[in-house]
């Protein structure tokens, strides 16, 4: 019993990205590329929403806001990650395996609330255009990304305070390239039936309300598209929205199955959770600064502006 509750002194170990060494020198190049990428291209976003009095509106401060979000998200499991592979090492401290988990689950439900909140400005700027600056006031914007901050600290928090309550026994792999609820879950020596009831009740709140929401949100705004006149208009909107829906159907389909749906605990499900594990942490992050700005004529002008050194920090009017 003192062995499995000296829980603090020990080192988890990592299951990695994989376990084929031939492919370690790979896997480092190509995650190093993508977190780069997306570290490189959603802080291009921030400066250039930042810097461009243009862009100083509701839907670009959201995008800001993903693009802050995304980079803290993939930072909390790709220089671990990439770390250990240039080391050869698997292990993590038990202080350092509950801190990531905090920050990723931190991170990781921030994306999903603002996803949410980015699907709800699109419709009521299509299907309210004449309210839209009353209904999407600044002072309101503020307000909901600071309740989508709090929201997600205090979910991370309870999450990561019912993990201290588990006991752990020695040399335990998780299944997994970083900590995560479900395989920390799986290699826990004690009963964990409440974190897991926790688990499912906090994400069926935190994943699926905001899914519904955006599908609501998206939904309404096919209908208004439906009734544009011009065929070239259909299909620019259309175009647009296709693209947003792909990244969020591949982001909350790989979390739902992954926190709704887990798997067991044999060697091929360790390897699909794995593979849904990347597409939510490593892809989509990668994929949303294309998505959201490369596709919009603005977002690409003040890209081009900043880079050739033409900001404008006035306030548009």
């Amino acid at each position: 019993m003192e062995e499995r509750n000296q829980t603090s002194s020990f080192e988890f170990l990592l299951w990695g990205l994989s376990d084929r060494p031939e492919q370690q020198r790979i896997l480092f190049l190509v995650f190093l590329w993508m977190y780069l990428v997306t570290v490189a291209g959603n802080l291009l976003i921030i400066l250039a929403i930042a810097t461009d009095a243009r862009l100083h509106t509701p839907m670009y401060f959201f995008l800001a806001s993903l693009s802050c979000a995304d980079i803290l998200f993939v930072t909390t499991t790709v220089p671990k990650a990439l770390a250990n592979i240039q080391a050869q090492s698997r292990s993590i401290s038990y202080a350092g395996c509950l801190t990531q988990l905090y920050f990723f689950l931190t991170f990781g439900d921030m994306d999903i609330f603002i996803l949410a909140t980015m699907a709800y400005d699109r419709y009521v700027a299509i299907c309210h255009p004449l309210h839209y600056r009353m209904i999407m006031s600044p002072r309101r914007c503020t307000i909901l990304i600071t309740v989508c901050w709090i929201l997600t600290n205090l979910v991370a928090m309870i999450h990561t305070f019912l993990m201290f309550r588990l006991s752990f026994c020695y040399h335990k792999i998780i299944p997994d390239f970083f900590c995560d609820l479900e395989p920390l879950m799986k290699v826990s020596c004690s009963d964990p039936r409440v974190n897991e009831l926790v688990l499912f009740f906090f994400g069926a709140a935190v994943i699926l309300i905001p899914f519904t929401l955006v599908l609501i949100s998206y939904t309404r705004i096919v209908i208004a598209i439906l009734r544009v006149p011009s065929a070239q208009g259909r299909r620019k909107a259309f175009s647009t929205c296709g693209s947003h829906l792909v990244v969020v159907g591949l982001f909350f389909g790989t979390v739902i199955r992954a926190y709704l749906f887990p798997s067991s605990s044999s060697f091929n499900s360790v390897e699909e959770d794995t593979a849904a594990a990347v597409v939510y942490t490593v892809v989509t992050p990668l994929l949303n600064p294309f998505i959201y700005s490369l596709r919009n004529k603005d977002m690409k002008g003040a890209l081009g502006r900043l880079l050739r050194g033409q900001v404008s920090f006035l306030k548009s009017h």
